[in-house]
């Protein structure tokens, strides 16, 4: 065995490993949380018949009114449904430089990788089958839905083969929000912004509708992304809403909102050097200004209200993970969120 193949086989061993690792972590720590698989995640309306309920404004979609009910009762009812016996899940997963970035215990593409893993294990089950797009930053590459644990743990592993081993892997090279690093400015802003890739790739735009026209059969779709790309710098919609609104339009539609906490907030260290990922640009500032701190706050809060904002207007539900928090926890209270929500929206009984 040349010393190549020794590296080679170490490796994938170590690869071996952590998908194990990872998958005993959800199977033991989240397993359960989703019986009656599909209420769990998101408050699914699936597409199998289940009666009516009257109308609550503001809550509903209009194009769900049920109009003969609402004709002979003369009050206005939406049509309910029940999940599908079998799920379709599609993920499409940004692996965009932006999110090799990372300054607590994880990556943001670490953390991805994770949230697919939680996804996968939880929802491929009982026949349901899941398949992924992973965008990068020429091009994406796809992967076919099926079924079994065979393939999830295949899926994983090809995911898990473009992600850095840890922190001290040049993922803690540059920061964003700000044009090239520059926390100044406001968000999202300059050549970083324009596309997934910095400048010819693909854009998360391009993904999420890629993902869409893949995605033929009615199901769950997860976009699991830092959501950086295409935020204006002023009044506006991402360049992603449009997509993600035609998205769930068809779909269920989960976000999965990657941050770190050094995008959020500036820490007082003196002199630092800043890369945007997307681009190469470097710029050094000064952290000791406590202007130029709370500038960074303000655009930082600015952008991920804009996000968020874009989200709830697209109709997908937002999940936010951050790499300085326990993912755990943030999932558990997401589907304990939905799980009430669900109860709430269930059918008036009788009411046909």
């Amino acid at each position: 065995m040349t010393a190549r193949d020794a590296t080679v086989r170490g490796g994938l061993a170590t690869s071996e490993r952590r998908l194990r690792r990872l998958e005993l972590t959800v199977i033991r720590r989240l397993d359960g949380l989703l019986r009656g698989d599909h209420l769990g995640l998101l408050p699914g309306h699936g597409s199998e018949p289940a009666g009516s309920r009257e109308y609550r404004a503001g809550e509903d979609d209009v194009r769900r009114m049920d109009w003969a009910v609402t004709a002979r009762t003369g009050t206005a009812h939406v049509r309910t449904t029940e999940a599908d016996r079998e799920l379709s899940t599609w993920v499409l997963v940004d692996g965009t430089p932006s999110m090799d970035f990372g300054t607590a215990a994880l990556t943001k593409r670490e953390l991805a990788l994770i949230a697919v893993a939680a996804v996968g294990h939880l929802t491929a089950r009982s026949g349901n089958r899941i398949g992924a797009h992973l965008l990068r930053a020429g091009d994406v590459r796809r992967f076919p839905a099926r079924a079994g644990r065979a393939h999830l743990n295949a899926l994983l592993r090809a995911l898990m083969s473009g992600v850095p081993a840890g922190p001290g892997s040049p993922a803690t090279a540059g920061a964003r929000p700000g044009t090239g690093g520059h926390p100044g400015s406001r968000p999202g802003t300059g050549p970083s912004a324009a596309s997934a890739g910095g400048g010819g790739g693909m854009s998360l735009a391009d993904g999420i509708d890629g993902l869409r026209r893949g995605a033929r059969r009615r199901g769950l779709a997860v976009v699991v992304s830092d959501f950086l790309d295409g935020v204006p710098a002023g009044p506006g919609a991402p360049g992603w809403e449009r997509p993600m609104r035609r998205l769930a339009a068809t779909h269920q539609v989960l976000a999965v909102d990657i941050a770190d906490p050094r995008e959020l907030e500036l820490p007082d260290v003196g002199l630092i050097t800043l890369t945007d990922p997307e681009t190469g640009r470097v710029r050094e500032i000064s952290t000791g200004s406590r202007r130029l701190r709370a500038r960074y706050a303000a655009a930082a809060a600015e952008q991920r209200a804009a996000i968020r904002d874009a989200l709830r207007r697209a109709g997908a539900a937002h999940l936010p993970l951050r790499t300085d928090r326990d993912w755990i926890t943030d999932i558990v209270r997401h589907v304990h969120a939905h799980r009430r929500l669900a109860r709430a929206t269930r059918p008036m009984p009788g009411v046909r």
